[in-house]
Parts: structure tokens; sequence; C-alpha cells
């Protein structure tokens, strides 16, 4: 989980691809759609693993705001993003975020 921006900063620079979730603690929608992201996170097999970070939204608004600022998408909650090369090349948020769909993300070249 990252906690601050110290930390999203750090994150960022030590991987050239990332997973990352924005996740709110108190909505049903998120908690379904972070299932799906672990389901997706725990099913992968060990060749196609891509590093993961979660943000709390509410708890760490700041960081969560900071993320929207860096990469220029709009924030919402529940949101998916996967940043390749400092860029992210594919985001969705609420319902749309499946384990499914996660995968083909990850696997379309880019």
């Amino acid at each position: 989980m990252i906690e601050n921006r110290g930390q999203l900063e750090e994150v960022l620079a030590g991987y050239d691809r990332l997973l990352l979730f924005k996740h709110s603690t108190r909505c049903p929608v998120s908690a379904q759609a972070f299932d799906e992201f672990q389901r997706f996170l725990k099913n992968t097999d060990a060749d196609r693993r891509v590093p993961a970070a979660v943000v709390h939204v509410i708890e760490q608004r700041e960081v969560s705001d900071a993320v929207s600022e860096r990469f220029g998408i709009r924030h919402e909650s529940p949101q998916v993003m996967w940043i390749k090369d400092g860029k992210v090349c594919w985001h969705t948020s609420h319902s749309n975020i499946t384990a499914e769909k996660i995968g083909q993300a990850v696997s379309e070249p880019r």
C-alpha cells in the first residue's frame, strides 16, 4: 500500500510496469472491484505476474490526488491503472474492473 507521495514516487521510479489500484474502503463497489483485482493477482501465472500497488483514496487522499495530477486522469474510485514506462496505457473504474479485463490489458503490447 502506498501511504505518501514519497512512496508513490519510489514505486513509480522502481518499476517500468505497475498495476495501480485506487480503493475506497467505504464503498461496496470498490470492495467488489478490489476482490477482482486480488483475483487477477492470485490467479496470474508466475511468468505473467506484474508489480501491483494500492492507494486507499480516503485515508491517503493526497496520494490519490497526486496520481490523478501526475497522469492527467480524472479521479474515480475504485479505479485501476496499468502503467508502463511512466505512462498510463489503460485504466478503468467501477464495475468495469474485472480480473479478465485486467488480464487483457496487461497482456496487450502498447
